[in-house]
């Protein structure tokens, strides 16, 4: 049910509501990272913490994942997420993009966008805008009747994302801004930016309203951009209070005491706020991006970001700090002077919840065939023209060698294995800038070059970068035609399952596995442990696998990878049944066994020493 249809402005000092001054005091929350049937808990525990407004980017790449398309149920439910923070009493801040960043695969652009030719991402380039336009244009019917002028939660939207640490193309913003009012936006609008004066000034528009990004230094930061924006509210709509991990990295975390001093400081000022992030979330499947920076690095899949509260939505030190210091200068729902840690229950010890084991096996090469078509080319194609966006993609061609032989291919992206006959020769990683690899003597048979895009890069000039085998490929410098392609479908994973079922059913000697050697699928079944009546989340432990995904009843729940930190995957309760759950692993490289343990707390790795 709507609430009562309320006015929302930009005063000369203050955020107005009704015509009073009020102050935002936001969470980032992003649904498309959370379990829908989780969402009406972290919106709780945003408001039992002091909050008043959620706040949320739009994946553009997830709704539409291929021209035309656009998907907004279950998990994309945008609109039940945002009726869900309204029946909770918050507002509503939402940031469509189009770019979004958030270490999001692609920053949230669909690839398929770079498919079309002179297309200009992030400008005024007609063809860009044009897709912008039906992307806003489905957006329309969720976000219009949900503004706080016809009863819903929305309060603000923003305009693009840092625009100023990429372009200064002010026709685009110019076109991004009657857009939006076109398609029915009427709340206030407004810019983010890393308070830089050439940022603040290339990021925005006289009729939009600054806002800024950052985590430190606040008196330095917001004087600078009162600068920028003599009157209006000031406030820090991405306020940084952790970070993301990257795979090969160190877990990231800040110091408690140091943060909270400076949001008691930010607060002091008089300033409105959003806690980038309020709840990380996870980046279930495929979703990850990355960053080159000079070195690829992909980010890991959980998106904890050390931020109030945890994966699991356990609340964390800083939780009860920000507490502490927001009930200085707001009221906190249920605060009772002196009362800590009593909201919620704290999470529960680490301990191993379930004790399983991969009970059937079954070899990529087996099931290759039911996980999409083979197609033929000359050269090798990008994944990209084959109109597939994320995952894995099967290379195939036939060599015959006399001698020493050197497989050479001008780029990956992102990692590639390779095989000759089935065997393991090797590993071409774009992050290692390999090109070069050697192959067995005489080498002759199927060279199999098994390519994982381990996610989009989501900043920075090489957003959009196709994936897969670029350019040609050698042997000894001699040009190898005549491929055979095939996209892996793992959006569903029933054909796997289906024949890891069969296998275990006939009693079939590979429905046992004391390891398993990749590139393979294994299964195992376990049921879930109950605590206080209810199935609670859990956490599969992937301390002893290689590399590889995981899923549970057909959800997806991302990538591992013995590289760390990460050493564990987040298991939603909503994903869970009390009986026969099933656990499919893509193990590509080699388990030191086939134990499985599902834990009850999460393992983010080492920090930093």
């Amino acid at each position: 049910m709507s609430t009562p249809v309320r006015r929302f402005a930009i005063g000369e000092e203050d955020f107005l509501l009704d015509g009073e001054p009020t102050r935002i005091l936001s969470g980032a929350l992003h649904y498309f990272r959370v379990h829908p049937d989780l969402w009406a808990d972290r919106i709780v525990k945003a408001r039992e913490m002091g909050l008043n407004t959620i706040e949320t980017y739009v994946a553009w790449n997830a709704h539409s994942r291929r021209p035309g398309e656009f998907e907004a149920s279950g998990g994309l439910d945008l609109g039940r997420f945002l009726d869900t923070v309204a029946e909770h009493g918050m507002h509503a801040i939402v940031r469509p993009g189009p770019y979004i960043c958030a270490e999001w695969d692609n920053g949230g652009l669909p690839a398929w966008l770079f498919q079309q030719p002179g297309t200009g991402i992030r400008s005024s380039e007609p063809t860009y805008l044009a897709a912008v336009e039906e992307y806003y244009e489905h957006l329309a019917p969720i976000l219009v009747p949900r503004q706080i002028d016809r009863g819903g939660p929305i309060i603000l939207v923003q305009v693009e994302n840092e625009y100023g640490a990429y372009g200064s193309d002010k026709a685009y913003l110019k076109a991004l801004t009657e857009l939006t009012r076109r398609i029915g936006i009427t709340v206030p609008l407004i810019t983010v930016d890393q308070p830089l004066d050439d940022m603040i000034e290339n990021g925005s528009l006289p009729e939009l309203h600054k806002t800024a990004s950052f985590g430190s230094r606040v008196g330095e930061r917001l004087d600078r951009l009162r600068r920028h924006q003599p009157t209006g509210p000031l406030m820090c709509s991405e306020f940084w209070n952790g970070w993301f991990d990257s795979w090969g990295g160190h877990h990231h975390t800040t110091d408690v005491d140091e943060i909270a001093k400076s949001l008691d400081e930010l607060l002091s000022r008089g300033a409105s706020v959003n806690i980038y992030m309020f709840h990380g979330g996870t980046n279930f499947g495929f979703t990850n991006g990355a960053n080159d920076k000079g070195t690829y690095a992909p980010i890991v899949t959980s998106y904890d970001y050390d931020a109030p509260l945890d994966e699991a939505g356990n609340p964390t030190a800083k939780y009860w700090a920000f507490r502490d210091v927001i009930a200085k200068h707001a009221p906190v729902p249920g605060l009772v002077p002196g009362e800590r840690r009593t909201a919620f229950r704290e999470p529960r010890s680490q301990s191993v919840e379930v004790s399983a084991s991969l009970s059937a096996a079954v070899p990529l090469w087996q099931v290759a065939d039911r996980l999409g078509a083979w197609s033929e080319h000359e050269q090798p194609p990008m994944c990209d023209s084959l109109g597939h966006y994320s995952g894995f993609t099967l290379y195939r061609t036939e060599i015959e060698r006399r001698g020493a032989a050197i497989l050479r291919v001008a780029e990956v992206r992102d990692r590639a294995q390779v095989f000759v006959d089935g065997r393991a020769v090797g590993v071409l990683a774009r992050d290692h800038r390999d090109r070069v690899l050697t192959l067995p003597e005489d080498a002759r048979g199927t060279l199999d070059l098994l390519i994982e895009d381990q996610g989009r890069v989501d900043y920075g000039p090489r957003i959009g970068e196709p994936k897969g085998l670029i350019g040609p490929a050698t042997v000894n410098g001699d040009q190898v035609t005549g491929w055979q392609v095939l996209p892996l479908g793992l959006d569903d994973i029933t054909p796997v399952a289906e024949a890891l079922r069969d296998l275990t059913a006939a009693a079939h000697p590979d429905a046992t596995a004391d390891v398993v050697a990749g590139p393979a699928f294994a299964r195992a079944v376990f049921d879930a442990p109950e605590h206080e009546g209810a199935i609670a989340d859990l956490f599969l432990d992937t301390a002893e696998w290689g590399k590889g995904v995981a899923w549970i009843n057909g959800f997806c729940l991302g990538r591992y990878w013995s590289r760390g930190p990460q050493r564990t995957l987040y298991v939603p309760a909503p994903v869970l049944k009390a009986e026969g759950n099933e656990l499919i692993i893509f193990e590509l490289h080699a388990t030191a066994s086939a134990d499985v343990r599902l834990l009850a707390c999460q393992e983010l790795g080492h920090t930093e020493f």
